[in-house]
């Protein structure tokens, strides 16, 4: 079994909601500074703030692409070399899904791979949406992703119809291979939930609300 401190450490500490204030991201820096998380995963607009305000005590993480991943590839691009410039150390990009499902896989792959150029030695996690993918749509992102040279597949954005299952993760380590991380994001709220996808082969977990489940809502 592993610590609350073990277990945050894999964590990154998100707030995505539209109607997200700066009071609200000052507090989730605070408290990933205090419990020692992985990062801070934000929108783009406060990446900068939370740089200044967090000065290397914790990483900056920032979602590109989301949470559609339906606009053009050179627009993720652009997004993520803006995050970097204004203090991010690791990205997370949306596939365009649509393209995914039209069978498109050699453009899904081609703009993963952009993106990891734009971002360069920084980690690049790709969400792919598993809530609505098929399991061989699944199996074949595990092949694109690693070889477009991303660092992360991830399950969800949290905002689909859908989040994280241990199927999915399951599915992930088997078909990975080892040749990327992997990370469960969307819908965690317990504990065991967090143990589960770890011990599954979950490298990071994106969620909201670890802190408050770890730490008993101390701030």
């Amino acid at each position: 079994m592993r610590s609350d401190a073990q277990i945050l450490a894999c964590v990154d500490h998100t707030l995505l909601k539209p109607d997200a204030t700066w009071p609200q991201v000052q507090a989730l820096c605070e408290e990933a500074v205090r419990y020692h998380t992985a990062s801070v995963c934000l929108n783009g607009g406060y990446v900068r703030q939370a740089a200044e305000y967090l000065a290397g005590r914790v990483p900056v993480c920032c979602v590109v692409g989301f949470p559609l991943g339906g606009m053009a590839s050179r627009v993720k691009c652009l997004e993520a070399e803006a995050a970097l410039e204004d203090g991010a150390s690791e990205i997370d990009m949306v596939i365009n899904i649509g393209r995914m499902k039209n069978g498109e896989y050699q453009a899904v792959q081609q703009e993963i791979a952009a993106v990891k150029r734009a971002v360069g030695d920084h980690i690049l996690k790709v969400i792919i949406e598993t809530c609505l993918l098929t399991d061989r749509e699944k199996e074949i992102l595990c092949d694109l992703v690693p070889e477009a040279g991303a660092d992360f597949i991830k399950t969800s954005t949290g905002f689909s119809t859908g989040g994280a299952t241990f199927g999915d993760v399951e599915l992930f380590r088997r078909c990975v291979r080892g040749r990327c991380a992997i990370k469960a994001a969307g819908g965690i709220s317990t504990r065991e939930d967090m143990e589960r996808f770890l011990d599954l082969g979950a490298q990071r977990l994106g969620t909201s609300r670890a802190v408050r489940i770890l730490t008993g809502g101390q701030k």
